[in-house]
C-alpha cells in the first residue's frame, strides 16, 4: 500500500520501497521556497535513517523541473530582512541533506532546471533528463556564487572549461548534451521521462540495499563535499548581501541587463 503526504508544495509518496518526492508548485514555475527545501531536505534525510527505502525519486510537476530558488527570498535577505538572513545562515536544509544522503537517489528532470535544479543532480545517482529539457546555472548572473559543492562535483564532472561556461557565463545546456556530458545517464523524450526514471529507480530498489549503500558511500568523498559547501555557504552569504547582487536583483525585476559599471 502507497504511503501519501503533502508538505509545502512537496508531494511525497512511498511504494514499493521508493520514496518519490514531487515538486509541486507550477504556478510559480517549482521556484523552491525554504519550507520546500526543508521538506525535500526531510525526504531526504529520512531516507537515508530508514533502510526499508530503497531509493528516492525527484521530479516535478507542471512544465518545468524547478526554476531555482525562489529570488524573493534572495531578495529579502539582500534587503536585510533578519529574519530571512538567520534562514540563510543556517544553511539550506535540502544541500545538507544531499551532502550527507546514504539512500541513492534518482532525478526526472523536464523543462527548464535552473541554479539549484542543476546543482542538485550532482549529488543523484542516475538522472535522466528529457531530451529538450534546459540546464542553466545563473550564479554568476545574479552576482552570486555556485552552491550545493558544484563548485568542486560540476569540474570533476564535464571538465572546467564547461563547467566556468555553464557557471560565470550562464550557457544553457540541453538534455541530449547533458547525458552526452554526463551529467545525465540518457536523454529520453519527455512524454516517456517519468516512466523511464521510476524503472530506474525499481531496478535499484530491487538490488541488495546494504551493496547498494555501500558502494554509494564508497564512491562519495563526504566530508570533502561538505567542507566544500561550507566554502561555497561563505561566499554565497557575502554576495547575497552585497551591492551587486541588489543591482542583479533589481534588474532581475525590471527585466532589464544588470549593470555592473558602477558597484565597487
Amino acid at each position: 500500500m502507497a504511503e501519501r503526504g503533502m508538505t509545502d508544495h512537496i508531494l511525497s509518496e512511498l511504494s514499493d520501497g521508493i520514496l518519490t518526492l514531487t515538486i509541486n508548485r507550477p504556478e510559480k514555475k517549482n521556484a523552491l521556497t525554504r519550507a520546500m527545501y526543508q521538506a525535500l531536505g526531510d525526504g531526504v534525510d529520512r531516507a537515508s535513517n530508514d533502510p526499508s527505502i530503497r531509493c528516492v525519486l525527484i521530479q516535478g510537476n507542471g512544465d518545468m523541473f524547478t526554476a531555482g530558488n525562489d529570488l524573493g527570498d534572495f531578495a529579502a535577505v539582500n534587503s536585510g530582512d533578519a529574519g530571512a538572513n538567520d534562514a540563510r545562515s543556517e544553511g539550506n536544509p535540502l544541500l545538507i541533506a544531499l551532502g550527507r544522503a546514504k539512500a541513492p537517489i534518482v532525478a526526472a528532470v523536464h523543462g527548464r532546471a535552473v541554479g539549484v535544479g542543476v546543482t542538485m543532480l550532482l549529488h543523484c545517482d542516475l538522472v535522466y533528463v528529457a531530451e529538450d529539457a534546459l540546464l542553466t546555472t545563473p550564479f554568476v548572473n545574479l552576482a552570486l556564487a555556485p552552491e550545493a559543492a558544484s563548485s568542486l562535483l560540476l569540474p570533476a564532472r564535464i571538465g572546467h572549461a564547461r563547467a566556468f561556461s555553464m557557471f560565470v557565463l550562464g550557457e544553457a545546456v540541453d538534455g541530449k548534451t547533458a547525458a552526452a556530458w554526463g551529467l545525465a545517464n540518457a536523454a529520453v523524450p519527455a512524454a516517456e521521462l517519468r516512466e523511464r526514471a521510476r524503472k530506474g529507480a525499481e531496478a535499484i530498489a530491487a538490488r541488495a540495499p546494504a551493496s547498494v549503500r555501500g558502494t554509494k558511500a564508497l564512491m562519495l568523498d563526504a566530508p570533502a563535499i561538505q567542507e566544500q559547501m561550507r566554502k561555497e555557504n561563505a561566499i554565497f552569504s557575502a554576495q547575497l548581501k552585497s551591492a551587486e547582487a541588489k543591482e542583479a536583483f533589481a534588474a532581475f525585476a525590471e527585466k532589464r541587463a544588470p549593470d555592473f559599471s558602477k558597484v565597487g
